[in-house]
């Protein structure tokens, strides 16, 4: 929302255990019993990736097949207007705070410590996200529940969210507010981990691009969101993280009432070993290397695209020098172009996931979007004035939007196998959360030591650049 996002984009935590039981007295409580049986047991066997069955294995195994086969119905509009509201509850709840509402609560804490307390709780969150992400998508893989393996999770990472959220505002010391910052990026990233591998469980690769599309513009709004809900509190930390949290509940309620969850029977789920399930989180690029190339491309993309937009203040100020030319404060300049950027991410990512379905090809879109990324990075290195950034923030989310769609279309054409969907996507977008702590150790020295803002955003499309060329690498998907 990691997530992912990203992705690796946020998690959540829950109010109380016993409310969480109360909710799901068949799904998480009966998922997480072990019994010596089978038809009972669902997180008791967490194994690493397991072989896929074939498509034949799948119609002599009855239920499993509905699980595990590649799906071939289109879905229904409303479920894709549920997995949306999803995506924008969970951007919306993340957001918000990373945004404002953290920082703010920061300085209540200490005026001249805030930099450094802010530093503290969001990497203490950055470094959960990344771990929560593939590890709640491997829970989900492995849940047996009347209500599928996805659902569950959505919930209780929404539930889980929400609960932290709430009691963020409450939170008497710096400690308990990276705790519960921590539990929030739990949440979230268990949230967005099982909604982003349902895509894949239920979608058909020709109605991938779309969907993805629809899912990638409803990220972008729950950030506008978020961002409106934070300025609307005027300072009201407390009152912003209640009402994000109502933002991330609400937006599970249509998918959780309208989802076409297929339940996973337990016997398709190998025995319970924990080394198994460890070593599952490594994926051999030997073995898989259309997936491992599809990490890097994504990685390489994703640190060019953070690359552009860190210094994006900074650059105003000093290069632009906005006050002095244009007579506009660079704060107010930075949500010109992040609004700008925005509207043609929502743009482009509903007109390029469609657009690649029609054509049956992902890599070529891919290609594209990931060249255009890195003529906007040059277009701010060449071009430091008002009119540049404008036009450099345009072509961003222009590339930036169709990327976005498609490149995780094409993703979910490599995934090693249908029954560790969750964990292999959990481990892609680590290649989108993963930069968010790249980017700013890449980009210090170019802007200090190595020639400034120009160098800077050259270094920015080279690294873009790279990501467009080894897409070509992968070869399984046109």
């Amino acid at each position: 929302m990691t997530l992912r996002a990203g992705a690796g984009i946020a998690s959540i935590g829950s109010t109380a255990a016993g409310f969480a039981a109360v909710v799901l007295p068949h799904t998480l409580i009966f998922s997480l019993t072990i019994s010596s049986g089978g038809n009972h047991m669902s997180l008791s066997d967490l194994p690493g990736a397991a072989p896929d069955p074939s498509p034949a294995g799948n119609a002599a195994a009855g239920p499993e097949a509905l699980a595990l086969a590649e799906p071939e119905r289109r879905v229904r509009p409303v479920w894709t207007t549920g997995v949306v509201l999803v995506n924008v509850g969970i951007n919306a709840a993340f957001f918000g705070p990373i945004q404002v509402l953290l920082g703010q609560q920061a300085a209540s804490f200490s005026e001249g410590d805030k930099e450094a307390i802010l530093a503290l709780v969001t990497g203490a969150g950055a470094a959960v996200s990344l771990v929560a992400n593939p590890l709640f998508g491997a829970f989900s893989d492995r849940t047996s529940s009347r209500m599928g393996r996805r659902v569950p999770w959505v919930l209780f990472g929404a539930i889980l969210g929400a609960a932290a959220l709430i009691a963020l505002g409450g939170a008497p010391n710096v400690a308990i507010m990276a705790l519960l910052w921590c539990l929030v990026q739990a949440g979230c990233n268990g949230a967005y981990a099982a909604i982003t591998a349902a895509i894949p469980d239920r979608v058909p690769v020709p109605q991938r691009g779309t969907v993805g599309g629809l899912a990638a513009m409803g990220q972008t709004v729950g950030i506008l969101i978020g961002a409106v809900i934070a300025a609307a509190v005027t300072g009201n930390f407390a009152v912003g993280y209640l009402v994000c949290a109502v933002a991330l509940l609400a937006g599970v309620v249509l998918y959780f009432f309208t989802n076409d969850d297929v339940p996973l029977p337990a016997q398709a789920r190998p025995p319970l070993s924990l080394a198994a399930f460890v070593k599952g989180f490594w994926i051999s690029p030997a073995l898989y290397p259309d997936f491992a190339w599809a990490w890097l491309t994504r990685l390489l993309v994703n640190i060019g695209n953070h690359m552009v937009t860190l210094y994006l203040l900074f650059f105003l100020k000093d290069a632009v020098r906005l006050e002095e030319t244009q007579g506009m404060a660079p704060e107010f300049g930075v949500l010109i172009l992040t609004g700008l950027y925005a509207v043609m991410v929502i743009i482009t990512s509903v007109i390029g996931g469609p657009l690649s379905d029609r054509m049956g090809r992902r890599k070529p879109l891919v290609i594209t979007s990931s060249a255009i990324i890195a003529v906007a990075s040059l277009i701010l290195a060449f071009a430091p004035t008002w009119t540049g950034a404008l036009v450099g923030a345009s072509v961003l989310g222009i590339g930036f939007g169709c990327y976005l769609a498609v490149d995780f279309a094409l993703i979910t054409e490599v995934l090693p196998t249908a029954l560790s969907r969750g964990k292999d996507l959990g481990v892609i977008n680590i290649a989108s959360s993963l930069p968010q702590v790249l980017a700013p150790l890449i980009a210090f020295p170019f802007v200090t030591l190595w020639g400034g803002y120009v160098s800077l955003y050259v270094a920015a499309a080279v690294i873009g650049l790279l990501g467009a060329v080894f897409v070509v690498k992968i070869k399984g998907v046109d």
